[in-house]
């Protein structure tokens, strides 16, 4: 009910409303003849848009597979079983594939990508058909200081403005534009805190948290999923916990949750996985864990006391939840490894700060300075463990894939000095994979049975524009991945706990009640895939490489990927969360 359709699905809802009056006519027709009682009773084989036979269907629910026939209706899932006989405008023999349903990409950077790129390709080619946007920042609600802010997320930032305000005005007009997933979104915390407080270090005034709590309402009656924040980052690093509690208050009122790229993945990782919890306890929402880990070494251990305090607040009652990619390096801005303090005030005084020799020898010095106060990415993955991914500067795109340590053994500087020096002259957060994780770590946190999936990364196409800056793999292969490493290679997950994981569990946790399962009346989001070849093949050297093995992908009963290749259908809609409501209307989410 919360999704905003197209004029195609109209069309073949149409259709199956004539299709409906044929067969009644044909009914009463047969039902007038002359003595011949040999066709008594008898009923023609149903006709459907779209039949799905011989295939092994994983529904969602994590139950193993069985073997049915899938039958499709416009844009819904009109009948499961045994099909055989009927006959369907478009059929497709699934023997030796499993057939699922999509793929929730539960934390994903693609409105950018999807601008500049309505297919999505890199994650609909694996099967994602929903992606979940929203860690921290969001399209919307924006004002002068928020636009400027998205400049780093939307190409060509000027020529869309004024086309949207608000999150679900953003929304509408992505989906409208043309796009083949479905999309939804979180209400960022920065985005809000920057409409209101801009880039300083401070708590907002009574008035300016009034008017912060009031943007986040607004988005969540017009679909958002709930708030998101990414607390490591300035602005949103200088949000104490009273502010996230009255933000998250808010979201959950309207039926939506809390979910943060935590204060902490490292050294304070307990003290933050504390804090989501008090959040979630003190809001009364529940809480997701943006990508799950414990980075740096000397952090690997404490994984097994993070599951101890979920599965404890668990048990408490509260609804706690994580999702995570599967690979042992992150991706961020080389600005991560400099001192919040630093940052304040926006990218162009961090960059004012780093080119007074003064305040630069002071950055250096808390970068070099062990301290748990803040995340410090230099010591959490040394220099050969950091590799550059995007330059906007000609000049420096040659260094684009080489390593932090390479590129200060070139010229010469020390490795802070270095990371500064290519902020300064890029201009630019500079983006990197960092090298953090324990893939023993990787593999443990998969087989908790509140741990989702996500890609955290865009969804673009290994062609044009999106090749003049690097990405981080699982751009390319996370979902592919988990199915070939985790399931088929490593049996870290079984076939039906993976799918569950990709669909149903993120389905469920964002309150969505008629996607993620393979059921009757659901959205006809459908993948049909290979499980014994399909495979993820992007690496950090190479990874503008297209997963393989998926071989249909429908989205709202429109097929997108066909024999592995696009169709360039762009049936994508607007999913909307709990709290949706219509103008002038009562909530219909979901």
């Amino acid at each position: 009910m919360g999704d905003c359709g197209k004029a195609p699905v109209f069309k073949m809802a149409g259709w199956s409303v004539f299709r409906t009056l044929v067969c009644g006519l044909f009914l009463l027709l047969a039902g007038c003849g002359d003595g011949d009682s040999g066709g008594a009773g008898r009923s023609p084989e149903p006709v459907y848009d779209i039949l799905i036979t011989g295939g092994v269907l994983y529904d969602g629910s994590g139950g193993p597979g069985f073997e049915a026939d899938l039958a499709v209706t416009g844009d819904r899932i009109a009948a499961i079983g045994d099909l055989a006989g009927a006959s369907a405008t478009l059929e497709i023999d699934a023997r030796g594939r499993a057939v699922s349903p999509g793929f929730v990409n539960m934390l994903s950077w693609a409105p950018g990508a999807l601008m500049m790129d309505g297919r999505g390709l890199s994650d609909v080619v694996q099967g994602v058909t929903l992606e979940v946007f929203g860690e921290g920042w969001s399209m919307g609600p924006l004002s002068d200081r928020s636009r400027a802010a998205i400049a780093g997320i939307v190409p060509d930032a000027d020529a869309f403005a004024g086309q949207w305000t608000t999150l679900g005005e953003y929304l509408d007009w992505l989906t409208a534009r043309g796009v083949s997933p479905n999309v939804a979104s979180f209400v960022g915390a920065t985005t809000v805190r920057i409409n209101h407080i801009g880039f300083e270090d401070r708590p907002p005034t009574a008035a300016e948290l009034d008017a912060m709590r009031a943007e986040v309402a607004l988005a969540m009656e017009e679909g958002a999923m709930g708030v998101g924040s990414s607390l490591i980052y300035p602005p949103a690093f200088y949000a104490d916990t009273a502010e996230l509690i009255a933000l998250a208050e808010v979201a959950g009122r309207h039926g939506g949750i809390y979910t943060s790229h935590m204060r902490s993945e490292a050294g304070r990782l307990l003290e933050s996985v504390d804090e989501l919890i008090a959040i979630a306890r003190a809001a009364r929402v529940p809480a997701n864990i943006y990508h799950l880990k414990a980075a740096g070494r000397a952090n690997w251990d404490k994984l097994d006391a993070v599951f101890a305090r979920i599965e404890a607040a668990r048990a408490e009652g509260l609804r706690i939840t994580a999702d995570m990619y599967p690979y042992i390096a992150g991706a961020t801005g080389l600005t991560a490894t400099a001192p919040p303090w630093a940052q304040e005030g926006g990218l162009a005084a961090f960059i004012a700060r780093i080119r007074d020799p003064e305040t630069r020898a002071r950055i250096i010095a808390d970068m070099r300075t062990p301290t748990p106060d803040w995340e410090q990415m230099l010591t959490l993955a040394d220099g050969d463990g950091i590799i550059l991914l995007g330059f906007e500067k000609a000049a420096l795109k040659p260094l684009t894939g080489k390593t932090l340590a390479a590129v200060a053994a070139e010229r010469g500087t020390s490795l802070e000095d270095t990371a500064l020096d290519l902020i300064a002259e890029d201009e630019s957060r500079v983006a990197a994979a960092y090298f953090m994780m324990s893939e023993d770590n990787v593999a443990r946190q998969l087989t908790r049975p509140w741990v989702a999936v996500n890609s955290d990364a865009e969804a673009s196409a290994p062609e044009g524009a999106f090749l003049e800056r690097s990405t981080h793999p699982r751009a390319y292969g996370t979902f592919a991945r988990i199915l070939a490493k985790y399931v088929r290679e490593d049996g870290v997950l079984t076939l039906p706990d993976a799918v569950h994981r990709m669909t149903a569990l993120p389905a469920g946790n964002l309150g969505i009640r008629d996607r993620g399962r393979l059921a009757e009346g659901f959205h006809a989001d459908i993948v049909v895939f290979d499980p014994a070849s399909v495979q993820d093949h992007a690496t950090f050297t190479q990874p503008f490489q297209l997963a393989t093995g998926v071989d249909h992908v429908f989205i709202n009963g429109v097929q997108v990927i066909r024999d592995g290749s696009h169709t360039g259908a762009l049936p994508g809609r607007v999913v909307r969360g709990p709290g949706y409501r219509p103008a002038g209307g009562t909530e219909t989410g979901g």
